[in-house]
């Protein structure tokens, strides 16, 4: 394979990959937004460390058009749902099991040019049905309160005023049996992790033997302002210290289903830039477990060992719930491995310190367009002696253009003899055919981890640039940067020694066009981070073919 074929091969396989690539990321079947909300109550999940049976299914209340806003009727029942507001999120908890069943971020919106409108995570109805929930399971069926019973609350708003730094919201249940549980959601200023407990107060004269259960449920996911080849994994992960992140997707929730006991381990169901995560304590060893109701509702949760309490006593079974976007550095300080949710894929052992880079260039800067500029401009200081080594191949190469065309109309059609009197060519000349492709192969995992890092970071979610680009992480509304970057490339291109093959040339004259239109779909950061290292290498190879071509004619004119 010549200089020219492989650069060819290279940069296509490159951009190939990372397009099937994120489309493989969307594991989740075709949602099925028309399926009934229905209950089907079964048994409950047995003894810790064995596989769970069927948990009861949503039972919520449908959101209404205004969120917040119920019918009177609907509120004289008590089926009006329980509406939180911190300085970060808004909530609605529906007293029918305690659920969390609607959640907005109130620092992100939907589209950038509507800021008042809130990006909802959390709805109880299909499309994007999205809850969390907790219950309690006893020896008795209805001896305790799962997510289908019946909660009451004080007040039927809450909200952290100014001067607050925390919130405590209170559900009660009541049992005929005279047990009392409360359910307590506790919510601190300026963050998305809510500590849940659900308080189990035994008021009987026999002893009370009970465990906690907490798991998340959705249907798939779909954004209608996703980019149209962004498709990152919609679905269930876990961790723990022995397998650490592992992914659950919707098909392997239908094909097996999760049984793992877990010690500091962590669910979560995570979509692009947001997820949501029941965190146990620690040092307890948890269950693990999936399920799926129906065809569209997909369950990743845990339970907790049994627990006996005495008569007159009481037990609290705490948690913590993360409901928000993928912020690393946050993630991170919240349990172990759960910064790994911003799924970099199998190079995020490259990607992380890219990201660590990039973040520290973004607060000198201030923009995280310039910062892509600026980290671009290091990756190629990064990879200058490999890149001038690819460059001065690829200048001798063209040198050599007019005696290999030579050589071809000699040999034709005999390739045995053609190859062998390049190759005494190449020796002669003391050129590697390959020199200037080797480097580009050594580059390419670190492009494809670069791209990971503006795909999944949701601090560049909605991110402005300059002049038309406000949008960082959606396509340039008006395709100026993807024609600029077919510019640049088809300029690249003619500084590259031109193949002697006709078809190889034809294919390298459509290869700017093609990548034009696959870089109109792609998010602007992508498309900057392109540009501008093409910029920056026809810069450096105009340089190093100029020397060359300079230092050849000194030669010449000393002979």
């Amino acid at each position: 394979m010549d200089n020219v074929r492989l650069i060819l091969f290279l940069a296509l396989a490159a951009v190939s990959f990372l397009i099937y690539e994120a489309w493989m990321q969307d594991y989740g079947r075709p949602q099925s937004p028309q399926v009934a909300m229905t209950e089907s109550a079964g048994a409950l999940p047995g003894e810790a460390g064995s596989a769970p049976a069927d948990v009861p299914s949503v039972a919520v209340t449908p959101d209404a058009a205004t969120p917040g806003v119920m019918g009177a009727e609907m509120r004289a029942a008590g089926a009006a749902p329980v509406v939180v507001e911190t300085d970060v999120l808004r909530l609605e908890i529906s007293p029918q099991g305690g659920s969390i069943s609607s959640a907005w971020l109130l620092d992100y919106a939907v589209v950038p040019e509507r800021p008042e409108d809130k990006f909802r995570l959390m709805k109880p109805v299909p499309p994007n049905m999205f809850i969390a929930q907790s219950g309690l399971l006893g020896q008795q069926a209805g001896a305790l309160p799962t997510h289908e019973a019946r909660f009451t609350a004080e007040q039927s708003e809450y909200r952290l005023e100014d001067g607050q730094d925390q919130l405590q919201v209170v559900l009660r249940w009541q049992g005929e049996n005279g047990i009392a549980v409360e359910r307590v959601y506790t919510f601190e200023r300026g963050s998305y992790v809510i500590d849940t407990a659900q308080r189990v107060t035994n008021t009987t004269d026999a002893a009370l033997v009970a465990r906690e259960y907490n798991q998340l449920q959705r249907t798939d996911f779909y954004d209608p302002n996703e980019p149209s080849f962004v498709h990152t994994f919609t679905g269930g992960v876990y961790y723990s210290p022995e397998e650490k992140y592992k992914k659950v997707s919707f098909d392997d929730m239908r094909d097996d289903k999760l049984d793992r006991s877990v010690t500091d381990g962590w669910i979560a169901m995570i979509q692009h830039y947001f997820m949501a995560a029941w965190i146990p304590p620690r040092q307890v060893q948890e269950t693990f477990y999936t399920k799926v109701v129906g065809d569209s509702r997909y369950i990743i949760g845990k339970y907790s060992p049994a627990v006996s309490i005495p008569a007159g006593a009481t037990h609290s079974f705490d948690n913590r719930l993360f409901v928000g976007p993928k912020l690393q550095d946050d993630l991170a300080a919240i349990a172990p491995g759960l910064e790994l949710a911003v799924d970099y894929g199998w190079l995020t052992v490259i990607a992380q310190p890219i990201f660590w880079v990039l973040e520290k260039i973004h607060a000198l800067v201030g923009n995280w367009g310039w910062a892509i500029i600026v980290l671009t401009i290091l990756i190629k200081l990064a990879f200058f002696k490999l890149s001038e080594t690819s460059y001065r191949s690829m200048a001798n190469m063209r040198k050599l253009t007019p005696r290999l065309q030579a050589i071809k109309d000699r040999y034709g059609d005999d390739k045995q003899r053609l190859n062998q009197a390049m190759m005494e060519l190449y020796k002669t000349e003391k050129i590697n055919p390959l020199g200037g492709c080797l480097p580009i192969l050594v580059q390419i995992p670190v492009f494809i981890s670069l791209y990971w890092v503006l795909l999944e970071s949701v601090e560049m979610r909605h991110a402005p640039f300059i002049l038309w680009l406000d949008n960082l992480s959606a396509p340039d509304p008006y395709y100026v940067l993807p024609l600029i970057m077919g510019v640049s490339m088809f300029v690249q291109q003619k500084l590259n020694p031109p193949p002697p093959d006709p078809m190889q040339a034809k294919i390298m004259m459509a290869l700017p066009f093609v990548f034009t239109v696959f870089f109109a779909f792609f998010p602007a950061g992508l498309v900057l981070y392109w540009t501008v290292n093409n910029i920056i290498s026809i810069a450096q190879q105009w340089h190093i073919t100029r020397q060359i071509e300079q230092g050849a004619g000194t030669a010449k004119q000393k002979r």
